[in-house]
């Protein structure tokens, strides 16, 4: 799959013109082995270059660093014989040595950015290329799933995790792929490297702001998909019903890129006409360059409607004809964590557990399931700590359109978990303060008539709940399980 290549291969130049033949690359000094390339990136808390050292006594063949790092690792790289490369962006510059030394890559790509909707559009994404026959896997918060499947621990992994696994699938057969591009992953140069056909656009609204400075740098960090990585012949897929969504094709066309318009604004390429929805699902029609289209989808909540509309946009944008794709689209069903129907009480009253942890999706969860809904709507939120506390009483606003809401824990971290209770509560003062997310989940399925719904948001398809430093299991979806079964009456 790799094998060693020279710095050059790789698209480095060391200094003095010095040359090095590269067996592995690490950016943690405790994981190098002899030959290989050490990057010593920028941290937030400690620059890598102060593991130098390390890496050059576990046999490092050259060091990666910027100005900075090469600075604080004079001393250590004075008497060493090294390769040393000095990059203005060692990021990009790592993100594109990895792509070459791993080499291989699904030959078909698409990266989505969003705020919210960017699981839901890859895995739609993906499902829909399984669909029309094709080898294909989805990478990003639930890890890498489809027809090769492997464990990830970020949404957009490290350049070596990345350029490996998408090696790893083309080489088990994989040819199409759709990648989760987080702020974070934009802004660290993660996806740089990847060979992408199309790259889509869901929303905007506020998160991450514990990371970014403000609005405007996150909004960049999102834009960097098309502004950079998506090459100039690629096709960007743009939800522009989205305020943000205009400022993106804007970006997008100023790169010469294509263009494809979704949404339910007029002017849409592939807009949509109408939704009608049901208590399992919806009826969705819409229009493809003036054919008028009609199916049904099982899945809850208009958003998710919106989702499966951006991933079709993206899969034509691929070159899959347009009837196949909208032949496939009715076969769609829920991703894990999304909008899932977890539980149903024997009155038929029902459970949703929704990943929803900002404002914007909060809001836009409760509005989406109230169509589905002909009774009360219970909804259950919390927010995590040692994050963007600016957003905690937001998000008590947010389900104000919820009949009855539940304030929880959602993951304290080091946080006193009262507090994070509490900024919430100052959005939402009528709520209901239940600690316990077990006991949150049990009293909210308990308060089910026939005709009503509970939806619990915040945690999705996560299986942890995060306290101090530890991980305690949990999984909402489990929880709703068991408390249904203990308040029917079903054995266990």
């Amino acid at each position: 799959m790799s094998g060693e290549k020279t710095l050059s291969e790789l698209g480095l130049t060391a200094r003095g013109g010095r040359e090095a033949r590269i067996s592995g690359i690490s950016v943690d000094s405790r994981a190098v082995m002899p030959g290989h390339l050490f990057a010593a990136m920028p941290g937030t808390k400690v620059h890598g270059a102060r593991f130098v050292d390390a890496a050059l006594s576990q046999g490092a063949a050259a060091v990666l660093t910027d100005a900075e790092g090469a600075q604080i690792a004079a001393e250590a790289l004075a008497g060493s014989e090294v390769a040393l490369v000095i990059a203005a962006d060692p990021r990009q510059a790592l993100a594109f040595a990895c792509a070459l030394f791993f080499g291989a890559q699904p030959a078909t790509m698409i990266a989505v950015t969003g705020t919210n909707g960017k699981t839901s559009v890859a895995t739609f994404v993906r499902r829909l290329w399984q669909e029309m026959g094709f080898r294909a896997v989805n990478l990003g918060t639930t890890g890498i799933e489809g027809d090769w499947q492997a464990p990830l621990r970020h949404t957009t992994p490290d350049p070596i995790t990345l350029h490996k696994a998408l090696a790893e699938a083309a080489l088990a057969g994989v040819e199409h792929a759709a990648m989760e591009a987080s702020s974070h992953g934009l802004d660290q140069r993660r996806l740089d490297g990847v060979q992408l056909r199309a790259a889509g656009f869901t929303n905007f609204s506020q998160d991450h702001l514990d990371y970014h400075a403000d609005f405007e740098e996150y909004f960049a960090a999102k834009a960097g998909l098309f502004a950079r990585v998506l090459p100039e012949e690629g096709t960007a897929v743009v939800n522009i019903d989205d305020a943000r969504g205009i400022d993106m094709l804007a970006i997008a066309k100023a790169r010469g890129q294509e263009t494809l318009t979704v949404g339910d604004s007029q002017g849409a390429d592939l807009r949509l006409l109408g939704q009608r929805f049901d208590a399992t699902g919806q009826e969705l029609r819409l229009s493809w360059h003036g054919v008028v289209e009609q199916f049904r989808l099982n899945l809850i909540g208009g958003f998710q409607g919106q989702n499966a509309l951006l991933a079709a946009g993206l899969v034509i944008a691929c070159g899959a004809e347009a009837e196949d794709v909208f032949r496939a689209l009715p076969k769609l069903d829920t991703v894990r964590g999304r909008m899932q129907l977890a539980a149903t009480r024997d009155s038929g009253a029902a459970v949703y557990v929704d990943f929803a942890h900002t404002p914007d999706a909060v809001s836009t969860a409760i509005k989406a399931l109230r169509p589905h809904v002909m009774g009360r709507l219970v909804a259950i939120i919390g927010a995590g700590g040692d994050r963007d506390a600016g957003k905690r009483p937001l998000m008590g606003a947010a389900a104000e359109h919820a009949d009855v809401v539940i304030v929880t824990d959602d993951n304290p971290r080091s946080e006193d978990p009262a507090a994070i209770r509490l900024q919430v509560l100052g959005g939402a003062p009528e709520a209901i303060e239940v600690g316990d997310r077990a006991e949150a989940i049990l009293r909210g399925v308990d308060m089910l008539q026939p005709g009503d719904a509970l939806l619990v948001c915040g945690k999705g398809h996560e299986t942890g709940q995060i306290v101090g430093d530890t991980v305690y299991p949990f999984d909402d979806v489990e929880q709703a399980s068991v408390a249904v079964a203990a308040l029917d009456g079903r054995g266990l």
